[in-house]
């Protein structure tokens, strides 16, 4: 067996294992759904544990939709709001400026995750009173999305560290959640870059994609 299909069937089994899992993890969430005490707990877990399946199949699809931008935001907002909450850390404050009808090409639940990282990295950051702002527009060269935080910025030394795999300035962290951002922003064409905001503080990430429609086969082959 060549060395990429035992990856493949690595991956694959993975894939089985985890959804063996998440099936038991539903079946115990159906359980608390039956006490009114625990049902708003019951849904949370269904909810996450259906993210964390279509995260999984994102693994294996091959196809490039034409994807509402809105529509990404939304959903990776929600699973942000139902993970801080588990957690019990302060909730956090949205506000979308996103021009109708913004497209994305690619898979719904990978867009969902680079969304979703950016925004618990600045819950991570920001621990009290954490506000994001995202804004979607078109430009000459297709869309540009940023995510804004009110946090206290970025140190200029890390700046060129910041999407390096494992990189973290915390110990308890793993280093992978910018890194996941920019891999997948490059599988779709595009480039994602940080800076610290300008007249006021926090830090920006500036996502810049070709518009749906455009061949970006060359950039994700």
């Amino acid at each position: 067996m060549d060395a990429e299909r035992a990856t493949d069937l690595n991956l694959e089994g993975l894939v089985h294992d985890l959804n063996n899992v998440f099936e038991t993890i539903s079946e115990a969430a159906d359980l608390l759904a039956g006490d009114p005490n625990w049902a708003p707990l019951s849904a949370t877990v269904h909810r996450s544990v259906d993210r964390g399946r279509r995260i999984l199949s994102s693994y294996f699809e091959t196809t490039r939709g034409s994807l509402e931008l809105e529509t990404i935001v939304e959903s990776a907002i929600a699973f942000t709001l139902d993970f801080v909450a588990a957690i019990k850390k302060p909730a956090i404050e949205f506000k979308l400026d996103v021009e109708p009808g913004l497209r994305l090409v690619g898979n719904g639940p990978a867009w969902e995750r680079v969304f979703m990282n950016l925004f618990l990295n600045a819950s991570q950051i920001v621990k009290k009173g954490c506000r994001v702002e995202v804004a979607g527009r078109r430009t000459a060269e297709g869309i540009e999305v940023t995510v804004a935080d009110n946090g206290p910025g970025i140190p200029p030394e890390i700046l060129p560290k910041i999407f390096t795999p494992r990189f973290s300035t915390k110990s308890d962290r793993t280093g992978l959640g910018l890194h996941i951002v920019r891999s997948i922003v490059d599988r779709y064409g595009g480039t994602v870059t940080a800076a610290n905001r300008e007249g006021t503080a926090g830090a920006v990430f500036r996502i810049e994609l070709p518009a749906a429609g455009q061949d970006v086969s060359a950039a994700t082959s």
